[in-house]
This record gives C-alpha cells, structure tokens and sequence, in this order.
C-alpha cells in the first residue's frame, strides 16, 4: 500500500529543515556541475577574507600606532611597514569583490538553467497525468503552487545553503581571534541574534500556511485576470458589459489576499524591530567591554579596532546564518509543494488494483509481451465496449452506465442524444483519456489498459468539440494531428485536400505559412467553420489511424456544408472505424449504425430506418429537426 497523506506529513516534520536541501543541492548539481563548483569556491573565499582582512586592520593600526611612537622617540619616519599592510589589505579588498562579483554572476546565470531545468520537470510531469488530474480543483491548486515558486526556490534554497557554509567559515575564524579577547564574547555574539531569529522562523511558516490557504482565491483572480484580458473572453464580456463586475471581484479578491497579507507583514515587522534591538543591546554592550579594556592598557589600539570589528560583523554574520536557516525552513516548505506535484502517482498507479500492477510488471519484464501490446490477438475484431460504466471522481452518479457495443473495420457509428447524456464520456474513455469504473474496452481483442499507449494513440484520430485552435501558422495546426509528420509539407496538402481546409488556405496571403490566430504580429484569425477543417484536416494527418471520431466538429458549419464534409468523410473513411457525435439527423442518418443515448446509457440502436419505425426517442428527435426545415 502506498503511504497516505498524514504519514507523508509526519515524515517531512520528523527531516525537517534540510529535507529538501539534499534534493536541491542535487538538482543544482545536476543543471551545472561547473557553475555548482565555481559557486562553492567563491563561497570559500568570501567566508575566509573578511577574518584576513580584519585582521590586516590590526596590523595597520598597531603599525601606525609603533610608527608614531618611533617618530616620538627618535624623530625617524619609517612608514614603509603601514603602507605594506595597506596594499595587503587592498589587495584583500579586490580579491573580496571580486569573489562576490563572481559568485553573483554565477548565482544569475544558474537561476537562468534552473528556472527553465524545474519548469520543464513540472511540464513534463504534466504529461504523465490522467485528465481526472486537471479535472481536480484541489491538484490543480498543488500544480499552481508548484509553478509558482518552482523557477526561484531550489536555487534560493541552495544559494541559503552556501551562504550558511560561507558564514560558519568567517564565524570560525573570527571565533579563533574573538577568543583571545573573552570566550564570553562568543556566547553575547550567538545570545544577540536569537531572538531575531526564532521571530523570522515563526512568521516564515505563517505566510506558508497562509499561501496554501489562497491557493483557490490566487487561481481565482489569475482566471478572472484572464477573462479581462485574452481575446477569446474579451468580445463576450464587452458584449454583455460585463468588465466592471469582473473588475470589481478582481479587487475583492485582492483585498481578501491584501488584508491578511498586511497583517502578517506588520507583525512581522514589528516584533522584527522590537527583538532587533536586544541584539543592538548586546553589541553596544560588548562595545563598551573592549573599550574599557582598551582604556585600562589590557589591549592594544590595534586589538580594540580588530575586536570591534569582529564583533560587528560576527554579529551580522551570526544574523545572516540564522536568517539562512529561516530561509531554508521557508524554501524548504514552498518546495513541498513542488515535489509533492512531481511526487504524485501517475494514471496508472491511479487506476490499477494491485494484480493490474503485478500484470504491468510482468510485461515490463517480456520483451515478448512488450511487442504484444502494440497489437491485439484478434486482428481486425474492432472496438467492443462490454458492460462499461464510468463515474468521474466525486460523483455519485454514473456518467456512463452499462455499455455494451462493437464497432467493426469499415463499419460507421452515430452518436445522438441530449447534452450531458454521456457522448463524449465514451470518447474519453476509448482514447483512454479515463479508465472504466467497471467493464472493459477491448481493441482487437485486447484490453485498452494493456495496450502500449504510443501503438494505442497512433490508430486513433479524433477531433472534439472544443478542438485547440494553435496559435501557429496554418500547416503546423494541420500537422499538430501527426507529431511525426509535424513538419510533412506534403502531408499538409494532402491532410487539407481531405478535410476541405484547402478550398481556402490557397486563397491566404502565405498559405500554409500564414499565422492563425491574434497572439502574434501578422496573425490572421479564421471563422469557426474555417477553423473545423483545419481541425478535420488535423484528423487526417493521421495515416496510421483506422479509428477516426468526430465529436461535433462541424458545429460552426452550414447544414450543407457539413453534409458535404461527411459524405466526403465517407468516402476516404469505408475501411475504417467511424464515429460520429452530431445534433444533425441529416448527417448521422448515413451512419451503418446509430445509438441513442441518455442519461449515459443506451436507450435505442439500429439504422436510421430501423430507429423511425421504433416511433422511440430517435424518431420524435427526428421529426421535431425536419420540421424546423419545412
């Protein structure tokens, strides 16, 4: 049994911070082992100059300080070994810049792969994952939580990862010089900074929780963005004057998301600011500590300046590596839901109990078996759908009900009934777009779920009814049917001939080079029956398919013109397997075979005479449609 929920939760409790840190250093590694490399090397340098460097000031000081004594003492300027350590620590000063300029160079170049490395990771997930997935409010939620984040937190959290490395190298070695002064110092240096810290690690997991919680109002407000701004919802909404509405729940939903937002980020603020100032406490604390020291002749002018100095910065530093380790708790819990999305069970986990596991397994194992599933044992047999019900997830009731149905080469089958009655449902089911609940499809003998997708998908074409309209040019829409054939020229022409999308491409400006659609400058857009035969044109560039389905595609076309598109259907479809979903008897009366269909179970079949002499649902259907022509 796979683990549930709560013991995945308790699981990411128990590793804690560096849970991820582990995989994100891994992923990092895996984009650019030579920019890792090079960002851990300048990270090295950055942590152990800052020490040499306050330690060079000590030399400068006590030097100057021995120089003034000697010119006192004997009147001899001799300046040379100052001027030698300011060089030195001139040169520490380059060396520091140029270390830090490095490793920010390094850090935006990574950004750059990694952003387009963690964005196509989640892109190619999407195509392991069954349409019930996208279906789902609550994983889509989970997929825009993971795109949100996904180009900016693996990489923060290891740039946190080496900044905390970067900071213990300089809290090491000015450990070692603080220590000489008091070890004392090194307890006020880590006591100043907690506070501070255990407030950023507090507020970090409320605004995660928080950004989990809207997860539904940001999509919300993303899609109403989107109506108010795509060119396909804008002329509806200006039709029906509908932007002030959608306008003013934009803003609703901001001020819902704003007015908790403020909150969290006052609080946060403030208690930043009201434990910030223990940590200014502690070091004017300890500023006064080696002043005093100072005064009594305990140091030198030298130490008190190196001293203060490391203190300075070693509290800074102590600050940046609590912050890292709050940030890494942070990054830590927004990449949660990135691997949680990347972790999620593919269609077949899904729908399989543990004997189709085994059964995959095994196949997986055959060679033999493998090529088995590219083609049934009963050759020519057809399509049999046998006692199939289907329900999608949450519903109670079923979308489909008991079919039972065989479609055999060269044979053609109508779908009619009502919205809803469960036509595309079965279309969904046998391109395997769902599984049944019950039942099984059977392929020339052998069941869809045993069938080697890519075999399976090749000898389907269909076109539904709210087919894609690519914002490409006019020949790649047509070979988006075939993405071997994506480029054929030649097989755009002939895929046109056979839809009918030819009769006007040859009268656009560039022809098959003409960009369809508004997203693009020199875009042209078609008319809804222009753009069905580009869709039918897309079915056919399908050579290898012998089961072709249309589901409404001729909606935006002329009673006459679709009775053209289907008797030439027809005509290059008779060694095929048909399926035809349509509102029109004109058309679906050429069908061999004709099922009526409610409430997603079959309520009549036959031919189309067959079913006017039945006197049932199909010919009263029939009639009140004939009657409109009169």
């Amino acid at each position: 049994m796979r683990p549930t929920n709560n013991t995945h939760t308790v699981d990411k409790n128990m590793l804690g911070v560096f849970r991820y840190s582990r995989r994100a250093i891994g992923l990092v590694w895996q984009t650019s082992p030579s920019l890792t490399i090079g960002i851990a090397l300048a990270t090295l340098i950055s942590g152990l100059l800052p020490a040499a460097m306050a330690y060079v000031g000590q030399l400068i000081v006590d030097a100057v300080v021995a120089a003034m004594q000697l010119y006192k003492d004997s009147k001899t300027l001799d300046y040379r070994t100052a001027l030698n350590y300011v060089v030195l620590e001139g040169i520490l000063v380059i060396a520091t810049a140029a270390a830090q300029r490095s490793l920010a160079a390094q850090q935006a170049i990574l950004r750059l792969l990694l952003g387009q490395k963690v964005n196509t990771m989640i892109l190619e997930k999407a195509q392991t994952l069954s349409l019930a997935h996208f279906e789902d409010s609550e994983f889509y939620d989970k997929l825009i939580r993971a795109r949100r984040d996904a180009s900016s937190r693996p990489l923060a959290l290891v740039n946190k990862t080496f900044g905390l490395l970067q900071n213990a190298i300089t809290l090491t070695s000015f450990s070692i010089l603080l220590w000489q002064f008091s070890p004392w110092v090194l307890v006020l240096l880590v006591a100043g900074a907690l506070p501070s810290f255990i407030a950023e690690a507090k507020f970090s997991g409320d605004a995660f929780r928080m950004s989990r919680w809207r997860s539904p109002e940001f999509r919300h407000q993303n899609y109403v963005e989107t109506l108010l701004a795509r060119e396909d919802h804008i002329k509806e909404v200006r039709l029906y004057q509908l932007g002030r509405r959608f306008l003013q729940r934009y803003r609703d939903i901001f001020v819902t998301i704003f007015s908790e937002t403020k909150r969290l980020i006052l609080r946060r603020e403030s208690w930043g600011f009201a434990l910030g100032i223990i940590g200014t406490l502690v070091f004017y604390g300890a500023y006064g500590w080696i002043v005093t020291d100072t005064v009594k002749g305990a140091i030198t002018l030298g130490q008190m300046t190196m001293y203060l100095l490391l203190f300075k910065q070693g509290q800074s530093a102590v600050s940046a590596s609590l912050t890292s380790i709050s940030g890494m708790y942070e990054d830590n819990l927004y990449l949660s839901n990135l691997y949680e999305y990347l972790e999620q069970p593919t269609t077949k986990l899904l729908a399989s109990e543990e004997d189709d596991t085994l059964e995959e397994n095994a196949l997986k194992n055959s060679d033999l078996e493998a090529e088995n599933r590219k083609k049934g044992p009963k050759p020519n047999d057809g399509i049999r759908f046998e006692g199939v019900t289907f329900h999608y997830p949450g519903a109670i009731k079923p979308a489909l009900s008991n079919i039972d149905l065989h479609i055999t080469p060269g044979q053609s089958l109508a779908i009619v009934g009502e919205n809803g009655s469960g036509k595309t449902t079965l279309i969904k089911l046998l391109t395997r777009l769902y599984e049944p609940s019950e039942g099984r499809i059977l392929l020339d003998g052998l069941d869809l779920k045993s069938w080697d997708e890519t075999a399976l998908l090749t000898r389907i074409g269909v076109i539904f009814q709210d087919f894609v309209r690519y914002q490409f040019i006019v020949g790649e829409n047509i070979g988006a049917g075939d993405d071997r054939r994506f480029d054929d020229e030649e097989g755009w022409k002939q895929a046109a001939q056979l839809g009918k999308a030819s009769d006007f491409i040859g009268d656009l400006e560039q022809g098959y080079q003409t960009q369809l659609g508004r997203w693009f400058k020199g875009g042209q857009e078609l008319s809804g029956g222009q753009w069905q035969k580009i869709a039918l044109a897309r079915a056919f560039m399908r050579q290898d398919a012998d089961i072709l389905v249309l589901d409404e595609p001729t909606a935006a076309m002329d009673a006459q013109a679709e009775a053209t598109i289907f008797q030439h259907f027809q005509e290059h479809t008779k060694d095929k397997m048909a399926i035809l979903i349509s509102h029109r008897f004109s058309t679906v009366r050429l069908a061999h075979e004709i099922i009526v269909m409610e409430h997603g179970e079959i309520k009549e079949r036959g031919t189309h005479e067959s079913l006017l002499e039945q006197k049932g649902q199909y010919a009263h259907l029939f009639a009140l449609q004939a009657k409109g022509y009169r």
